[in-house]
């Protein structure tokens, strides 16, 4: 199964009484940071560049249970920094299983396997370990080596105990189409329970600057990566709506959906998204109300949005549009793989 069925009639019912109330703007993945430090220096994430007195800090478990029943969302991504640095990462993961969210804990499997221990198997959660690719483009991707082998032993190890994992993929300018669908292959013999992949988009904060994809390149790229599975020919499990995909490969053209991942840290609501570091608010309600969302995505003419096709922009849009009669199909479809 692509995308694990409970999850997705939670989100499916949840789409449906959002549009039955008539909300335009509505959250679907709270992205919630509850650290920004990491016991990595990747290239292409800048999270480790805010200050050292920032660097120190975390959110209390009922902080992040606050967030998340601020925000509503039905689907809780914890990225970072590395989370499993977090203290109390384990109770975090607990209040929001008992409260019945999705939630993906964003790891580099480096301590994956040792703080298994802190968590229990459930349908509700799920480790998203990051790979970029196989052995030798994944550790150039985290500027360490070594990390590609840990991170492989993690996996198994966890699935060994039961739990759901999958992948989380970003896919840099200068990708090769044949490795990464070799990468693929490669995964699929690791019995997870889905791949996610996105296009890499300049962070600002990222000290490589120059591996992010421009709009064209994106589809040119994914088009590529992606022709046996769009032919048939691989049947590769990702865990996204088919519809995203399309648009990776410039086969839907979608409009950006900021509001649809909120992101909350130690500084606060992130304006407007998790790519614009434009400042923080206090609330979720002021995030909403007080932004103007017109400023932001493609239509807007603003240049930091033109080129952008990231999944926490775009992945809410397609969510959205798989509640269209003429594509259910295809998202039932996606449900059984």
């Amino acid at each position: 199964m692509a995308i694990q069925l409970q999850q997705a009639l939670t989100v499916g019912k949840y789409l449906f009484a959002q549009k039955l109330q008539g909300k335009k703007r509505f959250p679907l993945v709270l992205m919630l940071e509850p650290l920004f430090r990491c016991n990595l220096a990747c290239s292409g994430c800048g999270k480790i560049q805010h200050p050292a007195e920032i660097l120190k800090q975390h959110l209390t478990p009922e902080e992040c249970f606050a967030a998340v029943e601020e925000c509503g969302a039905p689907v809780v991504s914890i990225p970072g920094g590395e989370p499993l640095l977090h203290p109390q990462i384990g109770e975090i993961v607990q209040g929001l299983v008992e409260r019945r969210k999705f939630v993906y804990l964003c790891t580099n499997g480096l301590l994956l396997e040792k703080s298994l221990s802190k968590f229990k198997p459930s349908p509700y959660l799920t480790f998203s370990v990051h790979l970029d690719g196989l052995r030798e483009q994944h550790d150039r991707c985290v500027d360490r080596s070594g990390v590609f082998d840990k991170a492989i032993a993690a996996i198994k190890a966890a699935k060994a105990k039961g739990f759901r994992v999958t992948t989380n993929t970003t896919v840099f300018e200068g990708a090769d189409p044949k490795e990464m669908q070799e990468f693929f292959d490669f995964l699929e013999d690791l019995n997870l329970d889905g791949m996610m992949i996105s296009p890499g988009y300049s962070y600002e904060w990222a000290p490589d600057q120059d591996s992010f994809l421009k709009r064209e390149q994106t589809k040119a790229l994914f088009r590529a990566i992606l022709a046996p599975w769009k032919s048939g020919q691989k049947q590769w499990n990702f865990n996204h709506n088919p519809l995203f995909l399309e648009f990776l490969m410039g086969d839907k053209d979608f409009e950006c959906t900021p509001w649809g991942s909120p992101s909350y840290s130690v500084l606060g609501w992130q304006k407007p998204c998790y790519l614009l570091n434009e400042g923080h608010y206090k609330t979720y309600h002021e995030l909403i109300n007080n932004t103007d969302w017109d400023n932001y995505g493609r239509a807007s003419g603003n240049p930091q949005c033109a080129d952008c096709m990231v999944h926490c922009g775009y992945e809410p849009t397609a969510a959205t549009a798989a509640m269209q009669p003429e594509n259910m199909g295809k998202a039932i479809s996606a449900l059984f793989g």
